[in-house]
């Protein structure tokens, strides 16, 4: 049976290789994918290692790329980046969830019918499979906020709470 592929934009990834948990999130029963286009742009300077890590990079096809423009000349309201909706486009085009934590692009992605996850959810998957630990998983977001990342640490701290209490 073939893992469920996830098309991820390149903030998620960026969050996981800042908190080194890229070898926990490449562990787990899913397929990570993202743009070749994206990956050119955002993550091969400072993260080459991804394809060879487990990072699979999908051509969008043109239909993808023009759905994109479209997406992007309709949504200036959102302020999205071509590369949000590059990610948006080659979700659609795949049939599968996005992982992203960028606001406006999970607005955008509901909006147009495609299934959203984001960090904590990601982080939960980790925990859940026992890949990392609550220490581990409560180090990973210090560093990410340490690194800029704007998750809800409420959120976070909900999350860590639950898994505390079930060991």
């Amino acid at each position: 049976m073939s893992k469920q592929l996830l098309i991820s934009d390149a903030n998620i990834i960026i969050d996981i290789a800042v908190a080194g948990l890229l070898e926990a999130m490449f562990s787990l029963d899913y397929e990570f994918g993202i743009s070749d286009i994206q990956f050119s742009a955002e993550l091969e300077g400072q993260h080459p290692e991804l394809p060879a890590a487990g990072l699979k990079l999908i051509e969008l096809q043109s239909k993808a790329i023009n759905a994109a423009s479209t997406l992007l000349e309709n949504n200036t309201q959102l302020k999205v980046s071509i590369y949000d909706c590059l990610a948006l486009s080659l979700a659609q085009q795949e049939r599968c969830t996005l992982l992203t934590g960028d606001g406006k692009l999970k607005q955008l992605a509901i909006s147009e019918g495609v299934t959203v996850r984001g960090t904590l959810w990601l982080m939960e998957q980790m925990l859940v499979v026992g890949a990392i630990t609550v220490d581990e998983a409560a180090h990973a977001y210090s560093k990410m906020l340490d690194d800029g990342s704007r998750l809800p640490k409420n959120e976070i701290q909900k999350q860590l709470k639950i898994f505390r209490t079930k060991k």
